[in-house]
């Protein structure tokens, strides 16, 4: 699953005795920190207003419109509401992954973010139907896990549409706990 959790990626090697328990992250070696806290996952959900971080952080206009179209549609697809996850991920619904290196945690089911350049939709599941819809998707860049946009007028939200029930149903496919919740 090609999924928000993806972006949490550590790169950490364990430095051999004499050394003793420190940890090597991005060349910088950080005492006392056990793998567990740095693999922390830092996009968790959040107590913060989806509408209050909307007026506040993003100053277009037309991405503040777009914003709350997004809103509107994920939350109808969806069937759940917009909740904030980490400092700037609006997200719907939930699921629990789990890798084989034992790291797991939560995520939102489908999601966006309104970034200064561009949204990121967070959205695509790696699968065949997924691949085939965006060939008539319209503007975008593909990221590892998530789509690049600029405005909603450069999709085609029925094609949007598609991709976000495709991921919700590959995640309640392949997912433990995968009864997608709020």
């Amino acid at each position: 699953m090609l999924g928000i959790a993806n972006f949490v990626s550590l790169r950490c090697e364990i430095i051999a005795e004499p050394f003793g328990k420190h940890f090597m992250i991005n060349n910088a070696v950080k005492n006392n920190k056990t793998i567990e806290q740095m693999a922390k996952n830092k996009t968790t959900e959040t107590e913060v207003d989806v509408f209050d971080f909307i007026n506040s952080y993003v100053d277009n206009e037309q991405k503040k419109i777009d914003s709350l179209e997004l809103i509107k549609l994920m939350s109808a697809w969806s069937g759940f509401g917009p909740k904030m996850w980490g400092p700037t991920i609006i997200g719907f619904g939930s699921y629990h992954y789990k890798y084989a290196s034992g790291h797991e945690g939560d995520a939102p089911m489908l999601g966006f973010s309104p970034r200064k350049a561009q949204f990121s939709l967070y959205v695509y599941s790696k699968t065949d139907k997924s691949d085939a819809l965006l060939k008539d998707f319209g503007k975008f860049k593909m990221g590892k896990a998530c789509i690049y946009i600029k405005k909603l007028s450069d999709i085609d939200i029925s094609v949007l549409e598609q991709l976000c029930k495709e991921s919700i149903d590959y995640l309640n496919e392949h997912h433990e706990c995968a009864v997608c919740k709020n």
